[in-house]
């Protein structure tokens, strides 16, 4: 290796070390503007909502209830997978090993898992795609049990600082939060800060956050916050959603540099699932404000006719 580094370019060498370091985001600093933009969306929908957005480059930061506690809905595959990979990184899982299914294991008949018969095998790894690319959550309750359970993935927050993200489901001593809050809980400031710790390489090991980030960045549910970003660029996203709830994570790629955000609602009087439903009205128009905010030089229209492929509304 020192032999090679004498041998590059200097230009060669001050990209390997940009590429190789991450530069520490700005602290977080108020957008009083942003702010009042966000207020102004919110206003009127029948429901309680939260929001935590933060351009990572320069700080600018706005929330609204950012430290409240709110269902997480699928959002909590994000723990879980976390937690499966910790399992790997720990040498307690093989990514590639195969798993035999039990019919014991089916959750419902909507998930693809679900149409698995009993005996299958299946790689680890094609549970860990379907629990985020499709949100399974035959795939999800078994990851769940295979990471060490409720109470191991409630651990590994609670010692990284995530002291309001919790697993309710299947959870011992967790039947009264899940009964408010259903499978999992969280805050917008906490699963916007999980998601950016895996995306810039600061939840498990360098190899596995990559892994996951790569994972993250594959889903088909993109008609929600991400269907109003242009299809050039990346997002790490996860959603969620209830009868009463509508939420998503985000970590978007932007030109001008990377930007997270989470919005979460509850006791929605929109309980539909449909495109038009309030709460997913509320991303993509949140997603689109904080896109033309952080992206003035980048407009972007979305092509006629999307509505149909894109779900909105």
């Amino acid at each position: 290796m020192p032999h090679l580094l004498r041998t590059l370019p200097f230009a060669a060498l001050l990209l390997l070390a940009a590429t190789s370091c991450r530069a520490q985001p700005a602290a977080p600093t108020p957008d009083a503007d942003l702010q009042t933009a966000i207020e102004a969306t919110v206003d009127g929908f029948e429901g309680v909502v939260g929001v935590y957005v933060r351009h990572l480059p320069s700080g600018r930061t706005a929330e609204l209830r950012a430290d409240s506690l709110f269902p997480t809905a699928s959002m909590i595959k994000v723990p879980i997978l976390v937690a499966t990979f910790q399992r790997i990184e720990d040498g307690d899982l093989d990514y590639g090993a195969d798993l035999v299914f039990r019919d014991s294991l089916r959750y419902s008949e909507y998930d693809l898992f679900g149409d698995l018969r009993d005996g299958a095998e299946v790689p680890l790894h094609q549970a860990v795609e379907l629990m985020l690319s499709a949100s399974d959550n035959t795939a999800s309750l078994w990851l769940q049990r295979l990471s060490g359970g409720g109470t191991a993935i409630n651990t590994w927050l609670d010692g990284h600082g995530f002291e309001d993200t919790r697993v309710n489901s299947r959870t011992p001593g967790r039947e009264a939060a899940r009964a408010v809050y259903g499978w999992g809980q969280t805050t917008p400031r906490e699963m916007a800060e999980l998601m950016r710790r895996i995306v810039e390489g600061e939840a498990i090991s360098p190899a596995a956050d990559e892994e996951m980030h790569r994972l993250l960045t594959r889903t088909f549910y993109d008609d929600e916050a991400v269907a109003v970003l242009p299809p050039s660029v990346q997002a790490a996203t996860k959603q969620g959603a209830v009868m009463e709830s509508r939420s998503e994570v985000v970590y978007v790629h932007a030109p001008s540099g990377p930007y997270v955000f989470c919005v979460v609602t509850k006791n929605q009087t929109d309980t539909r699932y449909e495109p038009d439903n309030a709460g997913y009205v509320l991303l993509r128009d949140l997603s689109r404000l904080f896109w033309t905010t952080f992206e003035p030089d980048h407009p972007w229209t979305p092509a006629p006719g999307h509505e149909r492929y894109r779900g909105e509304g």
